[in-house]
């Protein structure tokens, strides 16, 4: 005989979890339709270039910083120096008065107010240089001399300290501009980590000729075309920020070691170099001179045929590029 009994209905936990699963669905088809598809490979190329262009205005600004601080720490050891050369002398000049005095004292010639000088704080005697006229000629002089000494001494100290603090602000300022490079190229290469293999080579490979052909014309000067023919000397060499060779190079470290190759001195930035000639237009670009492009921030040479020889950024190594391939801002001519 068939039962009749009625089902035993579903505990709540069970219709609870039940419930839960099919939401969780839901959310997560949803989710799926509405989730950013995967960007394109001319999408990854666009965002990479406009991150290696930030990362390029932070290297020369970590250049620009790292140069200032190299200066300031020659200033400061020049001025430590001179510091301890004066104070060496004011020392010596102190410990001859003193004895000067103390002879005096010894025969008993001693002026009563010389007295008020032999202090072993070198102050308590300086400051009262308006008793100088009661002293014979010899003393006078002595403190006279002492008193300048310590003018000098106390100025040199003075500045010493702000240069001081300047190369600690500076070294700040590097440190931050290293970490701004540093965030921009991980973001880049996070970017490119989504791409394949032969995907991030082209990108990263951008507009390279190997071989191309500069044509015939001839370099402004012999100490161009000796900047040029050492620039060749390093394709391949990797991109490095902050480097100025020889085995690696950001862009205004290329430019200013070649040009050092061939006995000219450049300053470190891009922005710097900029001004160090006569600026000209595309056309008349000659094999050597400096190229200007992004605004200020990349600098490369120019190579003959419309082709300059860069460092590009990160990833990248020294090589051939046409000019066309990046915004055009203007050549220099070195002197």
């Amino acid at each position: 005989m068939a039962s009749h009994r009625r089902p035993k209905p579903a505990s709540r936990t069970r219709v609870t979890v039940l419930t839960a699963t099919a939401a969780a669905a839901v959310a997560l088809s949803t989710q799926a339709a509405n989730a950013d598809p995967k960007p394109s490979v001319s999408d990854v190329k666009s965002q990479v270039d406009s991150l290696n262009q930030q990362a390029e205005q932070a290297t020369e600004k970590y250049d620009g910083a790292q140069e200032k601080q190299s200066q300031l720490q020659q200033q400061v050891n020049d001025l430590q120096n001179k510091v301890a050369r004066e104070q060496a002398s004011l020392n010596k000049l102190a410990d001859n008065f003193g004895e000067l005095a103390s002879a005096q004292y010894r025969t008993g010639g001693i002026d009563p107010s010389l007295q008020l000088f032999l202090s072993s704080d070198p102050d308590s005697y300086l400051d009262k240089a308006t008793m100088l006229d009661q002293l014979s000629g010899t003393q006078a002089d002595e403190l006279k001399q002492i008193e300048a000494q310590k003018r000098v001494l106390d100025q040199e100290r003075a500045e010493a300290s702000a240069k001081l603090a300047q190369l600690d602000s500076t070294r700040k300022a590097l440190q931050q501009n290293k970490q701004d490079v540093q965030n921009k190229l991980s973001k880049a290469q996070n970017l490119l980590n989504t791409l394949t293999a032969s995907q991030r080579a082209s990108i990263e490979n951008g507009g390279s000729v190997s071989d191309p052909s500069l044509g015939d014309s001839k370099a402004a000067s012999a100490r161009a075309q000796a900047a040029l023919d050492a620039a060749k000397t390093r394709i391949g060499d990797p991109y490095v920020y902050g480097a100025t060779g020889p085995g690696s190079f950001d862009c205004s470290g290329l430019t200013q070691w070649a040009y050092a190759q061939a006995g000219i001195s450049l300053p470190r930035t891009s922005q710097e170099q900029e001004d160090v000639g006569q600026h000209l237009t595309e056309s008349e670009l000659q094999p050597g001179d400096l190229v200007i492009m992004y605004g200020g921030d990349h600098v490369g040479l120019y190579a003959g045929n419309g082709i300059i020889l860069h460092a590009p950024h990160t990833g990248a190594s020294v090589r051939y590029e046409p000019l066309s391939d990046m915004p055009f801002d203007f050549g220099v001519r070195v002197g």
